[in-house]
């Protein structure tokens, strides 16, 4: 077992539980990013969109400053930011090729519509509210998660 991926991922998620608790105390928002996104681009400017750019700022500002930090610390088997595995990569190719990875995001755009929210609104922030539509939400994304990884790799032949 790798233990200082498992203590990074601890740490993020602690990050991530503490932002959304955060969001929600000083603003009364939820920290789910299709719906910041949306609301950001597809309506007019408002009051609130100053918080909802902070937000899309952080989220895009946190892996260049781990990509800055460098190669790692210590020894090269712990590298911030580093999920490729290799020293020059930050997260390396996409396994089933660019052309694979534009249709998958646009899926996924489709599904956090069809879904009223993403993995981040309903996974995060509904389950800690116990909402049983969260609940459906997020079962329902990793159920599709877990076929979709099957048919790329054993009916379609692509990926890792």
């Amino acid at each position: 077992m790798d233990w200082m991926a498992s203590l990074q991922g601890l740490i993020g998620g602690i990050l991530i539980g503490l932002s959304a608790t955060w969001l929600m105390a000083t603003l009364g928002r939820i920290a789910g990013i299709s719906g910041i996104i949306g609301t950001l681009v597809t309506t007019r400017p408002r009051g609130d969109s100053a918080w909802r750019l902070a937000f899309l700022l952080g989220l895009i500002s946190g892996p260049i400053m781990l990509m800055l930090a460098g190669g790692g610390i210590g020894d090269s088997t712990f590298s911030l930011g580093n999920v490729a595995g290799a020293p020059g990569e930050v997260i390396g190719e996409p396994a089933g090729g660019i052309p694979l990875m534009l249709v998958a995001g646009l899926l996924v755009g489709l599904g956090t519509g069809l879904g009223s929210g993403c993995t981040s609104g309903h996974g995060v922030c509904g389950l800690s509210r116990l909402s049983v539509r969260s609940l459906v939400a997020t079962v329902t994304f990793l159920v599709m998660g877990i076929i979709t990884v099957f048919v790329v790799r054993h009916v379609i032949g692509g990926g890792a």
